[in-house]
């Protein structure tokens, strides 16, 4: 399957702070930018970066970052679902991840987040795909939010919607051991029939469900 990726560039300014959004960065351009200390939800910055760059380098993979100079300040990524997890059975190779996304404290409330996810779908770049997202309550940063499980669901939600990714039921263990957990999709408009059934089948294992 051919991956096209589009580089879409935009900037603008909040605060006498001007922020450039981009993507999908190539791992050459990855490199010589390095992570903002605070972004550190899933691992060391410098690990994150690492992984970032390893990412962007896959054929199916995806980085949309915010930068202020050459400093990354938040970032989302797509890939291929981990082949230990149920999403690869199949080998699906229009089922796309959204795998991860993150930005750091300070820049917040700057609408960062969906300038990224609205970056990443550009000139219909993921029209061929299912693009997918699982949502899990531990991995939400209600501390640092100051919002409760349901409102932080809200949210993630409301960011997701700005392309059209909707909530779908699964009867996946991890999804459903929480009620504030959710799965949400969007199916591009060039995936063809034969795909939409095979991921019916993969979220959903227990067929009396569907």
């Amino acid at each position: 399957m051919e991956h096209i990726k589009q580089h879409n560039v935009h900037s603008f300014q909040r605060n006498g702070r001007e922020i450039v959004v981009e993507g999908p960065v190539p791992s050459s351009l990855l490199q010589s930018y390095h992570m903002h200390p605070d972004l550190d939800a899933f691992r060391r910055p410098n690990e994150q970066h690492e992984a970032l760059v390893e990412i962007s380098a896959l054929a199916e993979g995806r980085i949309i970052l915010a930068r202020e100079g050459q400093t990354i300040i938040g970032y989302v990524t797509f890939h291929y679902p981990d082949e230990m997890e149920r999403w690869s059975e199949g080998s699906m190779k229009d089922l796309i991840e959204l795998g991860a996304i993150e930005v750091a404290d300070e820049f917040r409330s700057y609408g960062i987040g969906k300038m990224l996810i609205s970056t990443a779908f550009e000139q219909e770049q993921m029209e061929n795909y299912i693009v997918f997202t699982t949502e899990y309550y531990w991995h939400w940063d209600l501390k640092g939010s100051g919002l409760s499980v349901w409102d932080y669901r809200k949210m993630m939600e409301k960011l997701m919607k700005i392309v059209d990714m909707e909530w779908y039921a699964t009867d996946d263990p991890e999804i459903c051991a929480h009620p504030a957990n959710c799965l949400m999709v969007r199916i591009g408009k060039n995936v063809p029939l034969s795909s939409k059934e095979q991921f019916d089948k993969v979220r959903f294992r227990h067929r009396y469900m569907y």
